[in-house]
């Protein structure tokens, strides 16, 4: 069985809801409802420990894109997050994951809200299948995340949404 990750917030490929957009507490000038999607993930391969869920912007004009969610250390079974588990006061993150620092300066989603008039940003909701734990606290950077992955992930599946203003 391949590993493959899905969404019944978007289909891979389309552009994603307001719901999903940031809002406008942030002062980025969006105006959505900055809920995380859900997602689902199956296939994960033996000998996987851990999941961990990351959403990238490559096209933010950062020269190094942005981190708009990064979570680990979710429970090897566990095979879904559910809509705004992304939000740290919803209380729907399964126990044992840890939210870490985005881009943003502070661990918890936070949507898309590309430049107005720029191009369509992709957003990669990825999950890893990792062979063990990552350390981290709330306050570990999305690069350090990505470094400990990049080395101690088994398989990984990826959906893509779109946004643009």
């Amino acid at each position: 069985m391949t590993f493959k990750v899905e969404s019944d917030s978007f289909k891979d490929g389309d552009y994603l809801g307001k719901d999903h957009i940031l809002s406008a507490d942030f002062g980025f000038g969006c105006a959505g409802g900055n809920k995380s999607p859900q997602l689902r993930w199956s296939g994960a391969p033996e000998g996987t420990k851990s999941f961990a869920v990351t959403c990238f912007d490559p096209d933010a004009p950062t020269g190094s894109g942005f981190w708009h969610w990064v979570v680990v250390n979710i429970p090897a079974d566990v095979t879904e997050l559910a809509l705004d588990a992304g939000n740290p006061a919803s209380g729907k993150l399964p126990a044992g994951a840890l939210q870490t620092r985005t881009d943003f300066g502070a661990a918890g989603y936070g949507g898309p809200c590309p430049p107005e008039g720029d191009h369509p940003h992709r957003y990669f909701f990825t999950v890893h299948a990792v062979k063990g734990e990552v350390s981290a606290t709330v306050d570990t950077s999305a690069a350090v995340v990505g470094f400990q992955l990049h080395f101690n992930t088994l398989a990984k599946s990826a959906v893509m949404g779109l946004f643009k203003r």
